[in-house]
């Protein structure tokens, strides 16, 4: 062969030269487009909504590769569904194409409780929104701040604010109800506990203003109310009323009082 190059003409071998390599560039590209599949697309099937194990499976089985690319938490969808994929279905792709997946975890993740007392209603409810909390339920109490977020209970007991708590938690809104219209006679406090006289207020939506303990009272919650403001009664002797979310001023002592109508009250509690 070397010796048939080189009995002929120069340009003869050039032209020899070229045309090979022309032909092997052909068999290259050919067997690129082969290897490729080049202009071979697939319709990507929808598979949101699918478990993972079943989207896996269906794109597999049309050749389509899948990875997970993200997840996410939704409270309304079951574990380990796709939440989204990319592409989207319907798109034309090519064959082999690799198709990402977004599924909702199996368990909710952890979050930081936020701080929502004082808060109007409306406020409170986007913030829940946001972290990603459910509204379970709201309750109102007698108080001048209407619709402000006074307390937030998280099965039923109080949540302070930055506590761990899941996604997707129900919580409940204490909310002011703004002074009722409605009055109530003033209790009569006398002689009674502090827990006694607090479990009467807590049913009339009543609190607890100033509490003034005696130099002999060693437990507030043991202490035995011998005065209050207001007190039931006027000086004209017609009972003073009250609204709900009020408050009454009491004075406690160690000794239960006695009550005496000529006697005026002293701090030993007796009248």
């Amino acid at each position: 062969m070397f010796k048939f190059l080189t009995t002929k003409p120069l340009w003869i071998n050039i032209l020899a030269g070229i045309g090979l390599l022309l032909f092997l560039l052909l068999i290259f590209l050919g067997s690129l487009a082969l290897l490729t599949q080049h202009g071979k697309t697939m319709k990507i099937p929808s598979v949101t909504g699918l478990s993972y194990t079943d989207a896996k499976k269906t794109l597999e089985s049309e050749g389509f590769g899948v990875q997970i690319q993200d997840s996410v938490y939704s409270d309304t969808m079951a574990p380990l569904k796709v939440v989204k994929q990319f592409p989207e279905a319907d798109n034309l792709v090519k064959v082999n194409r690799t198709v990402y997946l977004t599924i909702n975890r199996s368990e909710a993740p952890f979050i930081q409780m936020p701080n929502l007392v004082s808060m109007s209603f409306r406020n409170a409810e986007m913030i829940l929104r946001q972290y990603g909390l459910r509204l379970e339920d709201t309750v109102f109490k007698p108080d001048f701040a209407k619709n402000s977020v006074l307390d937030q209970l998280y099965k039923g007991e109080t949540i302070k604010p930055g506590s761990q708590i899941r996604q997707g938690s129900a919580i409940t809104l204490v909310l002011g109800s703004g002074i009722g219209g409605i009055g109530y006679i003033v209790p009569d406090l006398f002689g009674l506990t502090y827990q006694q006289a607090k479990s009467r207020l807590d049913s009339m939506s009543l609190i607890f203003g100033a509490v003034t303990s005696g130099p002999d009272v060693r437990d507030t919650a043991d202490g035995y109310i011998y005065k209050q403001t207001p007190d039931q009664f006027g000086e004209d002797g017609r009972p003073n009323r009250i609204h709900p979310g009020q408050t009454i001023d009491i004075w406690l002592g160690a000794q239960r009082p006695i009550r005496r109508t000529d006697t005026a009250t002293t701090n030993g509690g007796a009248y």
